[in-house]
């Protein structure tokens, strides 16, 4: 790529600043993209303009292209960044928080990363083989994160047993479904129901902290 050339006139010893300063505008470039795309993605869908996603990223639509020959490829990226950030937050939920409390603002996360789909729901289940990949890398990631903050919460007393991580997924992702007159709040309200429904019946001398629904994000 360009961003990775030496800047016109370095010498072989000057070569390694230059580099490793335009690789990290390459990266800012390309994080101000993806950005820019889910927010474009989530009110006009994956056939926006590919101008509008470069002007609200700042960059010119050759930078887009020179990063994302094709539609696909963004959307591909723009989808795994969501799955990546929601999957790498379980750990370091759970060393901030008590299980269950852990366990609750996951899920309210997850909430927010479905909502935000939307947008790309269209293309994802077009059936085009691009995009034949990301359900299992959505399994693949998201359901050991949300198994193990389970296992935790189970294991404290301030969860009932019976509910897998994969029922949890699939249960969130369906009350995620747009409902008319209703926006995201409404999913937030219902998954926060959820969760008191998994905290029913479990060993409530552990379970003395209600739920107080969506909270702030990690």
């Amino acid at each position: 790529m360009t961003e990775n050339a030496a800047a016109p006139g370095a010498g072989p010893a000057g070569q390694g600043a230059p580099q490793r300063a335009l690789r990290a505008d390459a990266q800012r470039n390309v994080g101000a993209l993806l950005d820019a795309a889910k927010a474009v993605f989530a009110t006009a869908g994956v056939d926006a303009p590919a101008k509008e996603i470069a002007d609200l990223a700042g960059v010119g639509v050759g930078t887009l292209y020179r990063h994302f020959p094709q539609r696909s490829d963004l959307v591909r990226a723009v989808f795994q960044r969501g799955v990546d950030a929601c999957a790498d937050a379980a750990p370091a939920l759970a060393a901030e928080h008590e299980p269950g409390m852990a366990l609750e603002r996951w899920l309210h996360r997850y909430t927010e990363f479905v909502g935000t789909k939307r947008g790309l729901a269209a293309a994802l289940h077009s059936g085009d083989p691009a995009y034949g990949a990301l359900p299992g890398y959505f399994m693949q990631r998201l359901e050991p994160a949300l198994a193990s903050l389970l296992a935790a919460a189970i294991a404290s007393g301030e969860i009932t047993a019976g509910t897998s991580a994969r029922d949890l997924l699939h249960a969130v992702a369906a009350l995620c479904m747009p409902v008319p007159g209703e926006g995201p709040a409404y999913s937030q309200r219902m998954v926060a129901l959820l969760i008191d429904g998994l905290r029913y019946g479990a060993d409530t001398r552990q379970n003395s902290r209600p739920s107080h629904g969506p909270p702030s994000r990690l």
